[in-house]
């Protein structure tokens, strides 16, 4: 059920967009063990005066390339979420040629009972899902 929406800057084509989301959607189902048909993907195009992300000081140089991934899920653990960044950073770097200090991620967790797929229901609550 994991929610992801990638912030990135305008110019991409549809088949470079679709192909990071591909590659994201496989690191996630591997990594978290999500079920395949689990798959719910935002994208936000910026202009290059609408995002700003520097390096917290790390001394990254970012560049046009830039991907940020928020992604809104269940808790994971400490072992998940580091195997998650490792293989989608070095995934993204060879399959769509984003360079890992251009990638970065925030997870903000939340729970089954915050989720409703759909008919008014809270499918977790009423054991639709589990």
């Amino acid at each position: 059920m994991p929610l992801l929406k990638f912030h990135l800057y305008e110019g991409k084509s549809e088949g470079e967009i679709k192909k990071i989301l591909d590659v994201t959607h496989e690191i996630t189902v591997k990594t978290f063990e999500v079920p395949q048909r689990d798959r719910y993907q935002l994208v936000h195009e910026h202009k290059k005066y609408q995002m700003i992300m520097e390096d917290t000081g790390l001394g990254f140089e970012r560049t046009d390339n830039f991907l940020l991934i928020h992604m809104v899920s269940r808790k994971r653990t400490k072992e998940q979420l580091t195997r998650f960044y490792d293989k989608l950073s070095v995934a993204l770097r060879d399959k769509c040629n984003i360079a890992p200090t251009d990638l970065m991620i925030s997870i903000s967790p939340n729970g089954d009972e915050d989720w409703s797929f759909g008919e008014g229901k809270a499918q977790f609550i009423t054991g639709d899902l589990s």
